[in-house]
């Protein structure tokens, strides 16, 4: 009669609980309709426990080897639920960390009722016939039993058949639950954890056919809803890490910026779960309390739109270094990548986490200038593989290879594919003139053309398409690298105005050289006015960094001399501000053909 848990069999046990969830994740998110119909919370809650598999170790104490279960769960938990569970199981080790040998049955019902506030306090607006709510009943039975069981495994017995029966009333709870006829999926999760931890506290033995292989993915179910029923469109997290960490100091800042607000874990690591508007806004804040270690953010309306919504038969993808008035994205469901910025040591997504007008505050206060790089393989087969179950074509259009590893990550990608036929281009250009080619390219879409008509009129247009950028100041080019602190002295000592652009080979090259913005300005000019007598321009756009004069007095300029106003003025993305810097404006025209 087991009336104590070993160090080894509690760690053992919750792995089996891990394993078990795994084994679920498909139909987890099969069933997945609450808060938001967007079939992840299998995944979710499947990154949490193979995490705790993978980072987790069992240690010479108890104590110890439960800590290193809450830290896993931490770092690996994602979404509403598993951010939930992650503060339920921090709770739960938390009640029994100061054990350093075998765990009593008392000390374990004990440690289920501690936990239960924990995970509340974590949650900003509970709804009860979710996960919580088991959790809540879960530990109320326990306690109510405890003087009429005999050992874990009548408990754990006893209130596993409890629980099942209180999974199903979640049907009845919640509206959604009952109109798509299925329990809560986070509740089901838990109830599944708590299956796999009874199983091996029983049979000391662990099953080992769950999916190892964890992918992203998700099925989500039928919803004939609304998108414009939900709040806030961008699920953000963060994972914060420090020395005395107050998550309710967290909660306190984060409250006002949205809504779905789960703040979870302990003094050195704490997780953030929130639906917002504003993901910059969000991380702007959490630098305040400790280091950023990882950031999400998914935009749910695309998601919703990818499932229920779908406008096109074809999907154009493109990177965060396509500038495009997000107007013009949303309306035409385009899907845009962000590149990644590395700055104070915490990575930013580029317009989602970060963005110009906040990124302009730091760029120089920052000691260590950040740096970009692209995204990353593993992301980019997750990305394809998600889009291809409901696209089977794709059209993808990057920023010039010549200046970034991100075509050649999506084009390898790209070939693990079999699901749609994904064309990858480059497009031998960045910032208003690969937003002027993906324009091009959603309008060749909607009028119903084929995908290697696309392809070949993309690789013949990239040819017509150009950039002129006028640079204020060398100053950022020589801090990001893009030119040498050599030539970045020269041309302050002679006040160099240089007009950057693209040859036709997608390499950056100087077009020009002014010695005053007025004298650069004449330059590009001088161009257009050229190009506009040869053949004229079928269209162009005006970007900017944190230059609006300037920039309205292109757009006066340009329309004089064009015949027409530009297709869009707007500030540029934050990783091309970071190399050209602030003050620059420049002119991107498609060349009549």
């Amino acid at each position: 009669m087991a009336t104590t848990l070993s160090n080894k069999k509690l760690y053992l046990s919750f792995m089996a609980g891990a394993k078990e969830v795994l084994k679920q994740k498909n139909k987890l998110n099969e069933i997945n309709v609450f808060p938001v119909a967007d079939g992840d919370t299998g995944t979710n809650l499947a990154s949490m426990m193979q995490t705790i598999l993978n980072e987790s170790k069992l240690d010479d104490t108890t104590r110890n080897s439960l800590k290193s279960i809450a830290d896993a769960a931490l770092i690996g938990a994602r979404g509403n639920s598993g951010i939930i569970f992650a503060q339920y199981l921090n709770g739960f080790i938390i009640a029994l960390s100061k054990e350093e040998n075998d765990i009593t049955l008392e000390q374990f019902i004990a440690s289920i009722e501690e936990a239960v506030p924990y995970a509340y306090e974590a949650i900003n607006q509970p709804v009860e016939g979710t996960m919580i709510t088991l959790m809540r009943e879960w530990g109320e039975f326990v306690v109510k039993i405890q003087d009429n069981v005999k050992d874990f495994t009548d408990v754990l017995s006893r209130s596993h058949t409890y629980l099942k029966e209180r999974l199903e009333k979640t049907t009845d709870t919640l509206k959604v639950l009952k109109d798509n006829k299925v329990v809560d999926a986070g509740a089901k999760g838990f109830f599944h954890f708590i299956e796999g931890f009874m199983k091996f506290v029983k049979t000391g033995e662990m099953d080992d056919l769950y999916d190892d292989t964890f992918e992203e993915e998700s099925k989500i179910p039928k919803n004939d809803g609304d998108w414009q029923a939900e709040s806030y469109r961008y699920c953000t997290e963060a994972l914060i890490t420090g020395q005395n960490l107050k998550a309710k100091d967290i909660k306190v800042a984060m409250h006002p910026l949205g809504d779905s607000l789960v703040v979870a874990g302990n003094e050195t690591k704490v997780r953030v779960h929130i639906h917002t508007d504003k993901p910059q806004d969000i991380f702007y804040r959490l630098r305040d309390f400790g280091h950023i270690e990882f950031q999400k953010v998914d935009d749910m309306k695309r998601q919703y739109e990818l499932v229920h919504q779908r406008k096109h038969d074809t999907l154009l993808i493109t990177d965060s270094i396509a500038d495009l008035p997000q107007a013009y994205i949303d309306d035409h469901q385009i899907y845009q990548i962000p590149l990644n910025i590395m700055m104070e040591d915490s990575n930013y997504f580029d317009k989602l986490t970060i963005t110009s007008e906040r990124f302009y505050q730091f760029m120089d206060e920052l000691d260590t200038y950040p740096s970009s790089s692209q995204p990353s393989p593993k992301q980019m087969e997750n990305l394809l593989s998600y889009v291809s179950t409901y696209y089977k074509k794709i059209v993808i259009l990057t920023v010039s290879a010549k200046m970034s590893g991100t075509y050649n990550v999506i084009h390898n990608a790209a070939k693990k594919i079999k699901e749609a036929d994904i064309r990858v281009i480059d497009s031998m250009q960045n910032s208003g003139a690969q937003g002027l080619l993906v324009m091009k390219a959603q309008e060749m879409i909607e009028a119903g053309a084929k995908l290697d008509t696309i392809e070949q009129t993309m690789q013949s247009l990239r040819q017509k398409v150009k950039i002129l950028v006028s640079v204020k100041t060398l100053k950022y080019m020589v801090r990001s690298g893009r030119v040498s602190k050599v030539t970045g002295i020269v041309g302050k000592i002679a006040n160099l105005k240089p007009v950057i652009s693209i040859d036709d080979t997608g390499e950056g090259i100087i077009f020009s050289k002014g010695l005053s913005l007025t004298s650069s300005n004449k330059k590009i000019q001088k161009h257009i006015e050229k190009i506009v007598k040869k053949s004229g321009i079928d269209r162009y756009a005006i970007v900017h960094a944190k230059a609006p004069k300037r920039a309205q007095s292109y757009e006066k300029t340009y329309t004089d001399i064009i015949g027409k106003a530009p297709l869009y003025t707007m500030d540029i993305s934050t990783i091309v501000a970071m190399n050209a810097g602030i003050g620059t404006v420049a002119i991107a025209y498609l060349e009549k053909h």
